[in-house]
């Protein structure tokens, strides 16, 4: 479950660390008596699940009431990377002078949890972790007896933090870990942390993801996933039972089978297009759940083509070309193209089953991927 950056602030705050002051609003008046409130210049910010707002329109600052009005008009509302905006967190803005990154998760690799911190925040930290490694300074943790003080102030010090907030930015740390650690986080940070003139330090922003599978003894959290669910693809994943990860692209994928989705997103990538989503019906899935997968991707607005890839094994052909019926014969006209590829237990039964006047069916999965591609638009 995914928290929105209010929700996390909350958390964030309740435990002890600096947050700026801000309130939530839903409408254009309640944006300007927050402002008003709170004082400018302040940030309107959507909140929404997906990253770069800032660069997509979805963070204005506001200095006035005029400019507040302006910022809320264009953000309540807007269409950002195929969710519809219907709140914002209106928040003192932050005069700062450096930003930093802070953040915990699990290193599977490793098989531990690993706390981060670097000094290139405030920019998409994937982008640095490929590009400049270095530049982020990594501490894995012992679980058995949780993170020490001298780790965080490890951390910190490789990351080259100036030493007038070092000890405050490992209390950050420190407290970030207790918290991704007693909330049943699979993830926690703060991007950015920011500087400010004072040397005071502030967790302009604030992503923390909890573990459905804990939700139990998380009651309070378990009570903010309805707020949560962001729009109404979120809550259909939800009501299916999926976990439908969405991404940047207009290639739908669906497939049974965590390495064969992630095998067909890298081929969509290399024949040139982008994946809208990660999608796996696991194995054994029956035609209705297959019914509520077409389903689910034909929800998503950002996808213009399909590409269903199953492998049978569990998952008997048969069954799944039953499925997919199923579900087209709910449209008079099928809303996307979608294209099939069965291959495994029962796949040639399975492919005289499916209705191939209003689907595409290729024999090999390079076959289904590239056709895909060329009906999102082609190459990009």
């Amino acid at each position: 479950m995914r928290l929105h950056e209010y929700q996390a602030k909350e958390v964030f705050a309740e435990a002890g660390m600096p947050t700026p002051e801000s309130v939530l609003a839903e409408s254009t008046d309640e944006v300007l008596d927050a402002a008003e409130s709170i004082g400018y210049p302040v940030a309107v910010k959507a909140q929404v699940h997906v990253g770069g707002r800032g660069k997509a329109g979805g963070i204005e600052l506001a200095e006035s009431d005029e400019e507040a009005r302006e910022a809320a008009d264009s953000i309540l509302g807007m269409d950002l990377k195929g969710y519809t905006v219907e709140r914002v967190l209106v928040e003192q803005a932050v005069d700062f002078v450096d930003e930093l990154y802070v953040g915990v998760t699990m290193d599977r690799g490793a098989g531990e949890p690993v706390a981060m911190v670097s000094s290139e925040g405030g920019v998409d930290i994937e982008s640095v972790a490929e590009e400049s490694p270095e530049a982020i300074a990594r501490e894995h943790v012992d679980p058995a007896f949780g993170m020490h003080h001298y780790q965080a102030n490890r951390a910190v010090y490789d990351a080259g933090v100036d030493r007038a907030v070092a000890s405050d930015v490992a209390s950050v740390l420190t407290t970030l870990f207790d918290l991704w650690e007693d909330r049943d986080a699979s993830e926690a940070e703060i991007n950015p942390l920011m500087i400010t003139g004072d040397d005071e330090v502030v967790a302009a922003d604030a992503v923390m993801n909890i573990d459905d599978d804990a939700l139990f003894r998380q009651p309070d959290l378990a009570e903010m996933e309805e707020a949560a669910a962001g729009d109404d693809l979120e809550a259909k994943a939800n009501e299916y039972g999926f976990d439908y990860v969405r991404l940047d692209g207009n290639v739908g994928i669906i497939g049974n089978g965590a390495g064969l989705v992630m095998t067909t997103l890298d081929l969509v990538d290399y024949y040139g297009g982008e994946p809208a989503n990660f999608l796996d019906i696991g194995g054994g899935a029956k035609a209705e759940r297959v019914a509520n997968a077409l389903d689910m991707v034909f929800s998503d607005d950002n996808v213009d083509s399909v590409v269903f890839n199953l492998f049978g094994g569990i998952t008997r052909g048969d069954e799944v070309a039953r499925g997919i019926n199923s579900a087209i014969e709910e449209f008079d006209e099928l809303p996307k193209p979608v294209v099939v590829r069965l291959a495994g237990t029962n796949a040639e039964e399975g492919m005289e089953i499916l209705n191939a006047d209003a689907l595409d069916v290729e024999q090999t999965l390079e076959g289904a991927v590239q056709r895909s591609v060329e009906q999102a638009g082609g190459a990009q």
